[in-house]
């Protein structure tokens, strides 16, 4: 299916796509529906640069034509801290690792059934290295997949956890700085409207005061908070989310939130007037990335403070008018936890890993002796002292997902089905836990799909031949 050329990419797709100079039009969508988005996304993927970026184009506009623009949630969680929404709903911020397309398709699959919009789709910066997918690459896949199956509507797509590495910073502060706005800019460009900016990891809590401990964070978030708002679209709010306590660390507390709270809006304002802020806050309650794991492979029950993410919430919509407090690392959590989070008003759950073992429980043997070979070969390093099998490659295996990409997209088509059918009874299950079945009104009315038309790729015309060129711009 990859294509040689971007020439032969465009014939493949006669009938359901005409792409006459700058514009892309959709002449057939169930026949874009069919082979073309399957060719298209998979040339965006694996296809060479210029037949790459000619597809990664023609989804972008070919959403756009469809009405599946990549937006911003801001808009909704700031009606929401201004008490013109209820706080009755929690939305899903899935982080898709694996088999990309198959579980977008599942998402949305799901999504589509039950009239959910409230959803976010989200990558954060260490899985960008070890899954293989730059931003770029994971928007015009998330495209594919919502085009594939029908999907209508604004697509919120997020970068989590951009966050600043405690010993990169440690050894050399403006280095680490900047590699993470590099990260932003590139994700904007990319479509992603939504970002999680994760300072949270220079919290010290070795200073007696609470503004002294949650100094660096609140400053230096403030400070990415406007590099954002440089960089954003004439016309879209970039929904930003701050951090108070680092995933898997003490708990947080009211008091922390209101020091860092603060301390944000005391540098924005001073610093910055006049520019947006964050709509959301992350906590931690007693979770951590990707569960515990015991000896023989199954994980540790962990319990939430629930009572806690309900005060931290409240306190951040009541009195600082913002979305909630945004809870991460919950998807390995009992089945009977996720009714509670609408309960106690969190605007907001990431979900990962639980999704990622999904693939690993049901794909082939062969595949899953192959991943824990990769690992016993290229990440023994990272095996700690005591550390069984099942512990050691339970907490690696994610980091094959990147090396072994083609490999995931091309297992057998029944096994593959599976995958999707067990995944999207997943994914309706959580939306249905945290209501947000049926907020495609609710999302309509708060939210303004963003509409922006690309150029093709100006590699097409200066490295292709003439003949590609004529296709593409006449």
């Amino acid at each position: 299916m990859t294509e040689s050329s971007a020439d032969a990419l465009l014939k493949a797709l006669q009938g359901a796509i005409e792409v006459s100079g700058e514009t892309v039009n959709v002449v057939n969508e169930q026949a874009l529906r069919g082979e073309a988005v399957d060719r298209l996304v998979w040339n965006a993927v694996f296809g060479d640069g210029v037949v790459r970026d000619v597809a990664r184009w023609i989804l972008w506009e070919a959403g756009q034509a469809l009405g599946i623009c990549p937006s911003s949630i801001h808009d909704l969680y700031m009606a929401r801290g201004a008490g013109q929404v209820r706080p009755t709903f929690t939305v899903p911020a899935i982080n898709v690792r694996g088999m990309a397309y198959t579980t977008g398709r599942a998402i949305f699959r799901a999504a589509r059934r039950l009239n959910v919009s409230a959803l976010l789709l989200e990558i954060a910066r260490s899985e960008i290295g070890y899954t293989g997918q730059r931003p770029a690459e994971y928007v015009a896949v998330m495209l594919g997949a919502a085009i594939k199956e029908g999907f209508r509507g604004p697509l919120f797509i997020q970068g989590d956890h951009f966050q600043i590495s405690a010993r990169g910073y440690k050894s050399d502060p403006e280095k680490e700085i900047g590699a993470v706005k590099d990260l932003m800019k590139e994700a904007i460009e990319a479509g992603f409207y939504n970002l999680d900016i994760d300072t949270s990891t220079l919290v010290d809590l070795d200073h007696p005061t609470l503004d002294e401990q949650q100094r660096t964070n609140y400053e230096l978030c403030a400070r990415l908070t406007a590099y954002v708002r440089e960089l954003e679209p004439e016309g879209i709010n970039v929904s930003l989310g701050g951090e108070i306590g680092e995933v898997g660390g003490k708990n947080s507390t009211v008091e922390e939130l209101h020091a860092f709270m603060q301390g944000y809006n005391r540098t924005l304002t001073g610093i910055y007037p006049g520019l947006p802020g964050i709509s959301k806050i992350s906590v931690q309650t007693g979770t951590s990335h990707g569960g515990v794991v015991l000896p023989d492979g199954t994980l540790a029950q962990v319990k939430v403070d629930f009572d806690a993410l309900a005060r931290l919430s409240r306190v951040a919509r009541e009195k600082y008018h913002l979305g909630g407090a945004v809870q991460h690392g919950a998807s390995t959590l009992p089945e009977s936890a996720f009714g509670k989070f609408p309960e106690c008003e969190t605007v907001e759950i990431h979900l990962a890993t639980g999704f990622q073992n999904t693939l690993f429980e049901l794909c082939p043997e062969e595949l899953r002796q192959e991943a824990f070979e990769y690992c016993n070969t290229h990440l023994s390093n990272e095996r700690k002292t005591g550390q069984t099998d099942e512990q050691f490659f339970y907490s690696t295996r994610k980091k094959t997902l990147g090396p072994m990409k083609a490999r995931w997209w091309n297992l057998p088509a029944e096994v593959e089905n599976e995958i999707g059918r067990a995944l999207e009874q997943r994914f309706a299950f959580l939306f249905e836990q945290l209501r947000v079945n049926n907020t495609r009104d609710l999302v309509a009315r708060t939210v303004t799909p963003f509409r922006l038309h690309r150029p093709r790729p100006q590699a097409a015309v200066e490295h292709a031949g003439l003949e590609i060129a004529h296709d593409l711009s006449d």
